[in-house]
């Protein structure tokens, strides 16, 4: 049977045109014969600098590249090195904008030379819009997901030298540093953009006007959407997200599904006959209260704060053991404002499924750290039955995993994932003596590990308030509300809907990131009528905006399950 999987969602926004290829978009971006005049071309770094400048040139006129107004490469380096620290995964969250890597003389002087300069004249690079606003203002984006995968085909982090470092290294320098200055200036700068560049097929770009971004990502704050979901192997990965997504079958494996990422996903916008891909995060930076919802843009800022993912081990193997640093310790040394308290929802489980979870009663701390380190630094195996919990799980079993909790999901299960944002922190105890797919050892973290890890969270602590802590809210005819998690220590709230009629749920002025985890999928509408009907099927998230007040959903066919997370009031 085909998977009613949808892989490439996208919303429809009429009445704006689109336009594909370099000959048509120069065409229309092509100034009066004979006036002078300022394009300024602002650029997401890791963008194709050479085909976006080769492009330009066609226009004629005086080029000028703003990045020469930027500290010199190696400066550069120094500036952001205590953001990226010596280790392999983990850096320091940064508070640098753009204009604090440029040089203000450099910049006064290259403003000098264009008003010193006749005809037409282009200002190009990433912070371009710095030096001069321009008559025009071009933006040239990138989601981070197809950055990640040009990372591996050997492109460099911007003013870096980089073709062949490690994958891991490239994306700390994009996380913590890169990335995080360009949308701070993307965000001033989305409110004023004349013109958007979606760059993800090379040599093949889309543009609309800033009125037509503006108006899509508008319908994204006001109605519910999905994001475009991305796939990755890895050794630990099985084979469930083949069949269920529609995935290629001959793949080795799919062991991420990241359906619910919006810092990492992209979302489509179909002008006309044109898909333009955009990163989702412009979502969060353009409509941050509506997006969210007041209460929870006032906790959070502009950061979605749910993620939801797959961890398919269906024919695989367990997940490397892990821990996640507590709030404080994710505070003080990385600068992170809140940490990556989670939970495992179980879609599905064989006879010999089990989720790691907690420490056994009685053991000594300073024993298992000396264990974990002897394995790690002999390769002898990890005794991780002597120490750690190991629960049957079976599907719709609920895995509460506040941070500081030992935990891990077995071979043989898959689990959606939802957590908190900060995902990159995971502290790697013990991996199974393996290699990753690029044949070196998977970083592990013990030195952190064991400074989190909440020695009191044993057997029977875990059993009473970690696994299955499900209450009945509501009963009718239409079907159960029931709430599963979180713990009190985490702010996430869950609740299961088991639908056989329509339900009405309210908001309660949160975003909700939601996923259908049985039945053939659901219809969400307005009671107001303020957006259409919207389609989900199963395995697919989906985001209800914290702008709609409240929404129905009904089952497409006779019953289905929906989970639903939110930010506790």
């Amino acid at each position: 049977m085909k998977s009613a999987f949808d892989l490439h969602p996208e919303k429809r926004i009429p009445g704006y045109p689109a336009y594909c290829g370099w000959k048509e978009i120069l065409s229309r971006l092509a100034p009066p014969e004979g006036s002078r005049y300022v394009i300024t071309a602002e650029f997401y770094p890791q963008v194709n600098r050479e085909e976006i400048v080769r492009a330009l040139s066609k226009l004629g006129g005086t080029l000028f590249d703003a990045e020469e107004c930027a500290i010199p490469d190696d400066a550069y380096l120094k500036r952001i090195s205590p953001f990226l620290t010596d280790d392999r995964v983990f850096g320091v969250m940064n508070t640098l904008r753009l204009e604090d890597v440029f040089l203000r003389e450099k910049i006064a002087e290259l403003q000098e030379q264009i008003r010193n300069t006749d005809g037409i004249v282009i200002v190009y690079g990433t912070g371009a819009s710095l030096v001069t606003r321009g008559d025009s203002l071009l933006y040239f984006d990138m989601p981070r997901w197809e950055i990640q995968k040009r990372f591996r085909r050997g492109m460099t982090n911007w003013k870096s030298h980089n073709p062949q470092e490690d994958r891991l290294r490239k994306f700390k320098q994009g996380y913590f540093v890169e990335w995080r200055m360009a949308d701070r200036r993307k965000k001033e700068l989305l409110p004023r953009i004349d013109w958007y560049l979606d760059t993800c097929v090379e040599d093949a770009p889309r543009m609309i006007s800033g009125e037509a971004l503006r108006a899509g990502l508008a319908v994204f704050s006001r109605e519910p959407f999905r994001l475009v979901p991305y796939y990755a192997p890895e050794v630990w990965g099985g084979q469930w997200l083949k069949e269920t997504c529609g995935l290629d079958p001959e793949a080795e494996n799919y062991a991420w599904a990241f359906d619910g990422v919006p810092e990492e996903n992209s979302i489509c916008i179909r002008f006309g006959d044109v898909r333009v891909e955009l990163p989702a995060i412009n979502v969060v930076l353009f409509a941050a209260r509506k997006l969210l919802g007041d209460r929870v843009q006032a906790r959070f800022g502009d950061e979605f704060p749910i993620r939801f993912d797959f961890l398919d081990t269906m024919g695989g193997q367990n997940l490397s053991l892990q821990v996640h640093p507590t709030t404080e310790y994710i505070q003080d040394r990385f600068g992170m404002h809140y940490t990556q308290d989670e939970s495992y929802y179980i879609m599905a489980a064989s006879d010999d499924s089990v989720v790691y979870l907690g420490l056994k009663e009685g053991i000594r701390p300073e024993e298992m750290v000396r264990d974990l380190e002897r394995a790690q630094e002999t390769g002898e195996p990890f005794p991780a039955e002597q120490y750690v919990n190991a629960f049957p799980v079976r599907k719709h079993d609920h895995c509460l995993i506040p941070a500081g909790t030992v935990h891990c999901s077995g071979k043989n299960t898959v689990v959606l994932e939802i957590s908190a944002t900060p995902y990159i922190f995971t502290f790697k105890l013990w991996d199974w003596n393996r290699l990753g797919l690029d044949g070196r050892p998977r970083p592990v973290h013990i030195g952190h590990g064991k400074h989190t890890i909440d020695w009191n969270r044993t057997t029977g602590w875990v059993r009473e308030n970690l696994l299955n802590r499900v209450s009945i809210i509501e009963k009718n005819d239409a079907g159960t509300v029931e709430r599963t998690g979180l713990h009190p220590r985490e702010f996430i709230e869950t609740r299961r809907y088991t639908l056989s009629g329509e339900i009405t749920i309210e908001a309660d002025d949160s975003v909700s990131m939601c996923n259908i985890v049985e039945g053939e999928g659901a219809v969400i509408t307005s009671p107001e009528d303020l957006f259409s009907p919207f389609t989900v099927h199963y395995a697919e998230t989906f985001i209800i905006p914290g702008s709609i007040q409240r929404f129905s959903v009904r089952p497409l066919n006779r019953r289905c399950v929906l989970l639903r997370a939110t930010v506790r009031n």
